[in-house]
C-alpha cells in the first residue's frame, strides 16, 4: 500500500471508492491524457466523471480564471451585482428552449436537483414525485430519496412521496423483444396506471435524466419522454430534465439531451461539464417557475465570480467550436468500433448516445451481470494506457466519456485499447 492510500483511508470514509487495486494519483494534465505519480501517462476517457468537458490545461478557460483573481475578488455572494453570473445566465437561458427562462447557480448537480425539486414541490404544493428506474440524482436527502439505484440509497426515509417509472429496462421479461412503439406504449399504461392508483392529485413533477449516467448509459427510445409529458400535461404536472451528464452536446443528437424526444422540460438542471472542473451547477427554468417560491433564498456559493469566470469561458468554447458536432461525428466511430464485442461470451450489450457509450460485462456461463469483470476490464484498460469508468444497476456497466474536445486519433486509439481489454477479459473468463 502507498502512503498516500494509507493515509486517504486513515481519515477518508469507507465508503468513499477508489478506482483500481493500486489507486491512481493524477498529478498532471494536458489536453485528454494524464499523467500519474509514477509518470504514467493515459488517455482520460472519463474525464473527472463527465465533468473536465474541455479535457485539461485549456488556455481560454485559465485565462478567464487568472484575470478574476487578479482582480483580488474571488468571492461577494449573490447579494451583491455579478455581471459574469449574470452574462452566463443570458446564455443558458436562451439557450435552455424553455420560455421567459430564468436561471439559478448552486455548487453542484445535487442541489441542482435539489433546487429543482424545490421549485416544483412548492408550485403545486404536493411532495409526490414521479422518478425513473436506475436513476441517479444526487447524493442528498432529498436527491437520494428519487433515485432509482438500491445501490446509491442508504436510507428509506424521504422527504417525498415516490414512485418510478418504466423507461430504461427493455431487458426486463415484461418488455423483452417489445419494439420502441410498443415499449413505450407499455410505459405510458403504465404511467396512467401509477397515477390513478398509486398517487393523489396534484403530483409535482417528473424528474428524468435523458440517458442515465451512474446507471451505465442506459436510455429510453426517442419520444417516451413526450410520450410521458402528454400525460402529464393533462394533470398539471411538471417535468424537470436532470442533465447533468447529459448537457451542453455531449449525445450529439441536440444541446440538451431530452432534445431528441422534441419536448421543452419545465426545467432543466445542469452541473459537472459546464465549470470544466470548476464547481458550478444550477437550474434553468420557466419564469414563474423560478419566481414562485415564497420565502427567501440565496447560495453563498452558487454563482462564485471565479466559477462563473471559468463557466463562461467553458460554455463560449463549446459553441465557438461546435462540440456538439464533434460528439455527433466522432460517437459512431467509437459505437461501430464496439459493436463487434457482443459477440464475446462476456459482452452483454454496448450502447451510446455521442461521446457516452458502455459496455455491459456479464458473466460467460450465465449471462449474469458480472462486476468482477467489469473491474477486470477497468484494470486491463488502465496497463493499456486508458482511464474509464464503471457504474450500472448492479456494477458490471463499463462507461466512457472523454472531454468533448478529443480529436479522432485520439477517439480510435482508446476505442481499441477498450476492445483489446475486453477481449482480454472475456478470453481469461472463459
Amino acid at each position: 500500500m502507498s502512503e498516500l492510500l494509507a493515509r486517504h483511508r486513515a481519515v477518508m470514509p469507507s465508503w468513499l471508492a477508489l478506482y483500481y487495486d493500486a489507486p491512481v494519483e493524477i498529478t498532471g494534465g494536458k489536453g485528454v491524457r494524464l499523467t500519474d505519480a509514477d509518470g504514467n501517462t493515459y488517455l482520460d476517457f472519463f474525464a473527472g466523471i463527465l465533468t473536465n468537458m474541455l479535457g485539461y490545461d485549456v488556455a481560454e478557460v485559465r485565462e478567464a480564471v487568472e484575470r478574476q483573481i487578479a482582480t483580488g475578488v474571488v468571492h461577494t455572494s449573490t447579494l451583491y451585482l455579478l455581471r459574469g453570473q449574470v452574462e452566463l445566465a443570458e446564455k443558458i437561458a436562451r439557450l435552455s428552449g424553455i420560455p421567459d427562462a430564468k436561471v439559478f447557480f448552486t455548487n453542484s448537480g445535487t442541489e441542482a436537483n435539489e433546487t429543482a425539486l424545490l421549485l416544483a414541490t412548492c408550485a403545486r404544493g404536493s411532495d409526490q414525485v414521479l422518478a425513473m428506474r436506475n436513476s441517479y440524482h444526487g447524493r442528498s436527502y432529498g436527491t437520494v430519496a428519487v433515485t432509482g439505484n438500491r445501490g446509491w440509497k442508504n436510507s428509506a426515509l424521504s422527504p417525498l412521496n415516490v414512485h418510478y417509472l418504466h423507461g430504461t429496462d427493455r431487458d426486463a421479461a415484461a418488455f423483452r423483444g417489445m419494439s420502441d412503439d410498443r415499449y413505450i406504449d407499455a410505459c405510458v399504461a403504465d404511467l396512467r396506471d401509477v397515477l390513478a392508483t398509486a398517487t393523489a392529485r396534484d403530483v409535482a413533477c417528473l424528474i428524468a435524466e435523458p440517458v442515465q449516467g451512474v446507471g451505465g448509459f442506459t436510455m429510453p427510445p426517442p419520444g417516451l419522454f413526450a410520450a410521458y409529458k402528454e400525460v402529464l400535461d393533462e394533470e398539471g404536472v411538471l417535468f424537470v430534465s436532470d442533465e447533468v451528464q447529459t448537457g451542453w452536446g455531449r449525445t450529439g443528437t441536440g444541446f440538451w439531451g431530452i432534445s431528441e424526444h422534441g419536448v421543452a422540460p419545465d426545467a432543466i438542471t445542469f452541473a459537472k461539464g459546464l465549470g470544466n472542473g470548476f464547481a458550478v451547477g444550477g437550474v434553468v427554468a420557466r419564469g414563474d417557475l423560478m419566481d414562485g417560491l415564497t420565502a427567501n433564498g440565496v447560495s453563498t456559493f452558487g454563482g462564485n465570480p471565479v466559477a462563473m469566470a471559468a463557466a463562461n469561458a467553458t460554455l463560449d468554447y463549446v459553441l465557438d467550436h461546435d462540440l456538439q458536432a464533434n460528439a455527433a461525428r466522432l460517437g459512431p466511430i467509437v459505437l461501430d468500433g464496439l459493436r463487434p464485442l457482443t459477440g464475446l461470451a462476456a459482452v452483454g450489450a454496448v450502447r451510446g448516445k455521442g461521446l457516452m457509450y458502455a459496455v455491459d460485462m456479464v458473466d460467460p456461463g450465465t449471462g449474469a451481470p458480472s462486476p468482477q469483470l467489469a473491474s477486470a476490464v477497468l484494470e486491463a484498460a488502465r496497463r493499456r494506457g486508458l482511464l474509464i469508468g464503471k457504474g450500472g444497476l448492479r456494477g458490471n456497466v463499463l462507461r466512457a466519456a472523454p472531454p468533448l474536445t478529443v480529436g479522432e486519433a485520439d477517439v480510435r486509439e482508446a476505442r481499441d485499447i477498450l476492445v483489446d481489454a475486453v477481449t482480454e477479459v472475456d478470453a481469461q473468463a472463459r
